[in-house]
């Protein structure tokens, strides 16, 4: 928009102060020109931009990174990094585990965190991100990809917010419930009817909102959205009640730890789950990660904006394919495909 407004005050004002002999004024043409050359060139960019997407919990399985690590001698290096910060054997655990051990959150969180992050170390060249953002835990993920972060202090981060998490969860009983089929006001108003904390959570696409909160109020819920149309309102297999209020006891021990750390000027904006926008200063990055774990990730936004700010095509770096899928659900025919070396 600035060049072309750029463009029309040039023609207006001529300040080259170009005459023709008769002391008349012509307008810069050639600088015109070159501006309608550069404002198309600029457009082309912007409708040909890639967004790298990375998953959160739930798309781990056994076997996962060993591909990587068998064919990477950077991939080897930062999984045996990863074995020495963690001071545990994930490696052996991703590469081997049973699913019960990959469920475990202090496994499951870090597991998806080094398959997402070094597989993007392993693209090189080939990884020109003009856009990242992570559903969820994906989000760390993404400040890595796009240089927020350190490999090292990324993986960090994951474990101490797998730890707290994990430590707020068995404060309270507490789940989360995927509901389908319904509007998301619908979904708002009938949580804020309900006694106890229950409360939005993910936006995951349209018709796709997934609820949090202390168990009851959950079951509660569950049964007044089903009397309101839901096609389901499905309790899920998790070990807590993620992206909520009973979150509280994690981000304020998260938000000391994110504090500590370094966060770089990115090669590109983050869309964050909080705001659902492009961000690229270190110190707001940081405010809205803090603020991630008691707040509802703001999924089905996050797509809407990458699209309409020119993302053209999306890549999922990462294990499964479940945000293509949703990308989907906004669009059918929009360009999804999954990283690989």
């Amino acid at each position: 928009m600035v060049l072309f407004q750029l463009k029309n005050w040039l023609l207006e004002n001529n300040p080259f102060n170009i005459t023709y002999f008769k002391g008349r004024f012509i307008r810069p043409f050639f600088v015109a020109l070159f501006l309608d050359w550069f404002t198309f060139a600029i457009t082309l960019k912007n409708n040909q931009m890639k967004a790298y997407v990375f998953p959160g919990q739930g798309a781990q399985f056994s076997g996962m990174g060993k591909d990587l690590y068998d064919n990477s001698v950077l991939a080897k290096e930062l999984f045996e990094s990863a074995n020495e910060i963690l001071g545990f054997d994930i490696t052996r655990i991703m590469f081997e585990g049973s699913d019960d051990e990959l469920k475990q959150t202090k496994v499951t969180q870090p597991a998806i965190f080094l398959h997402s992050t070094i597989l993007a170390a392993c693209l090189g060249d080939e990884f020109k991100p003009d856009m990242v953002a992570g559903h969820s835990l994906g989000e760390l993920s993404s400040l890595v990809a796009n240089k927020t972060l350190s490999f090292e202090d990324g993986l960090r981060l994951v474990s101490k917010r797998a730890l707290a998490m994990q430590k707020a969860c068995e404060s309270e009983p507490s789940t989360m419930a995927a509901i389908l089929g319904l509007e998301d006001d619908t979904v708002e108003e009938i949580c804020a009817q309900i006694e106890g904390v229950v409360v939005p959570a993910n936006y995951n696409c349209p018709g796709q909102l997934v609820i949090s909160g202390a168990l009851a109020a959950v079951e509660e819920a569950c049964a007044k959205l089903t009397e309101a149309g839901a096609k389901r309102a499905l309790i899920l297999p998790v070990g807590g009640a993620f992206h909520s209020p009973l979150m509280e006891p994690a981000r304020e021990e998260l938000a000391a730890a994110i504090e500590a750390t370094t966060f770089n000027t990115p090669i590109c904006p983050v869309y964050q789950n909080v705001t659902a926008s492009a961000i690229s200063d270190p110190a707001e990055i940081k405010k809205n990660l803090v603020a991630q774990l008691t707040a509802p990730v703001r999924w089905t936004q996050t797509m809407h904006q990458m699209i309409a700010d020119g993302a053209a095509e999306v890549i999922e770096v990462g294990p499964g394919k479940v945000l293509q899928g949703l990308f989907k659900k906004v669009d059918r025919a929009f360009p999804c495909s999954s990283a690989e070396l």
